[in-house]
């Protein structure tokens, strides 16, 4: 009998897949998309996460299962070329947010100590933490999780720290200007800002993988999803008001990889940068090695419900094949992607995926009694946030867009020329 988790622990793990190194990859990105409308963008995106979580809720109560997603997909949709093609799509999703955590890694470790003193150190640090991470999930899962409740605690009281600080040191700064209506950009912007960060929201859905083990599932699940994203969101709201009122936005542009740390400096100096700095490390180490887990285990679930080859419930080293190869990818995607690229194709990825969650909480509406208008929402609002992002990006983000519409059309191609091998061996 396995121990039950409490919500505390629920809660504290939808806590930690969100607040991993998204916040840390994203806010510079997202201050130069929204300018002085950041907390808006990060509010839209964040509603965005609240509806969707409706869907989760249910799904997580009527189909408790380890699988969560990959399980939800294939309850709504059967297991057909397009369910399997979407759980593909989230297997690779997971290992483009490898790639965004990894990127921050690389981005803050120099600061703390130069290598090279260029380019090279993002490189040696990014690729570094992967093998890293690579390593300890090998050796064991139960220093994984230790690792995970350890960084959890860490993160947020420096982050809370920084936002306590932040906000006093806000008292007569003139950058406080910054967040005035005038300085934000036109809405559809403002929106596009949003969608592109939505990665530092997808973390919530790792609840629904121990929905089976939730204490008292009926009163406790609900609970888990929304404490955990409300928290999150108004955490990141806060963030983006200390920030943009801290920093011009030139120093914030100049700053863009690092930005939180660089937002520390008006009021703690280089100890405040230091602080932060080593905060990110922590959060997105933290974030490879739980996504390295999460990762593996997708690629193992959705092959065992025979949508990817079976050679992939094998173990090596005792863990699944896909731990070495969700490590792979994520070393060449880190490797060859621009921050803004990984960016977008993490929240396209996601976005498609859960448009697809809840057309599932629609679609199952009765056996899940669910108000079928909430998952509708959700729906047509995730598709029209996919379509919005892919069109805004493809002026200023060419690259992002080609790797984000590739990736799906790989994901399903892969899966159609699976299928048909197996029905040829088997006719």
């Amino acid at each position: 009998m396995s121990q039950k988790i409490k919500l505390t622990e629920a809660i504290s793990i939808g806590i930690g897949g969100m607040v991993g190194g998204g916040i840390f990859a994203v806010l510079g990105l997202a201050v130069d998309l929204s300018k002085g409308g950041t907390p808006l963008a990060f509010l839209f995106a964040g509603m965005l996460a609240l509806i969707t979580s409706y869907s989760y809720v249910k799904l997580s109560k009527q189909y408790a299962d380890r699988g969560g997603t990959v399980k939800f997909i294939n309850q709504g949709f059967g297991k057909t070329i397009f369910s399997g093609g979407i759980n593909n799509l989230l297997w690779v999703s997971y290992i483009i947010m490898l790639s965004l955590y990894a990127s921050a890694f690389g981005s803050y470790a120099p600061n703390l100590f130069s290598i090279t003193g260029g380019e090279l150190d993002f490189h040696i640090y990014a690729s570094a933490i992967i093998v890293l991470a690579s390593i300890i999930n090998y050796y064991s899962i139960k220093v994984v999780g230790m690792i995970e409740s350890y960084a959890v605690i860490i993160k947020l009281v420096i982050l809370i720290s920084f936002i306590c600080v932040g906000l006093y040191g806000l008292m007569g700064n003139p950058n406080l200007e910054q967040l005035a209506p005038e300085n934000w950009e036109a809405p559809l912007q403002l929106l596009t800002g949003g969608m592109v960060i939505f990665v530092a929201y997808e973390g919530f859905e790792l609840i629904a993988n121990s929905a089976p083990d939730i204490e008292n599932p009926e009163k406790n699940i609900p609970r888990a999803y929304y404490i955990s994203i409300i928290f999150v969101v108004l955490l990141y709201i806060i963030i983006a008001v200390v920030t943009v009122g801290s920093l011009p936005f030139d120093k914030i542009k100049t700053a863009e990889d690092y930005v939180l740390a660089e937002a520390a400096k008006p009021m703690l100096g280089q100890t405040g940068f230091t602080v932060i700095t080593i905060a990110a490390l922590i959060s997105t180490f933290s974030a490879i090695n739980a996504s390295l887990y999460g990762g593996s285990r997708v690629s193992y679930e959705i092959a065992e419900d025979d949508e990817l080859p079976h050679q992939f419930t094998y173990q090596l080293w005792n863990q699944p094949i896909g731990l070495l190869m969700t490590a792979i990818l994520t070393l060449t995607l880190t490797n060859t992607l621009e921050l803004e690229s990984i960016s977008t194709a993490g929240s396209v990825g996601f976005l498609l995926i859960f448009a697809m969650v809840n057309y599932v909480g629609f679609k199952m509406s009765k056996e899940t009694r669910s108000i079928k208008a909430i998952p509708l929402l959700g729906f047509v609002l995730c598709s029209l946030a996919t379509i919005i992002l892919l069109q805004q990006q493809f002026g200023t983000n060419k690259m992002g867009v080609i790797v984000a519409v590739s990736i799906i059309g790989t994901c399903f191609l892969i899966e159609w020329l699976y299928k048909k091998l197996e029905k040829s061996k088997n006719p």
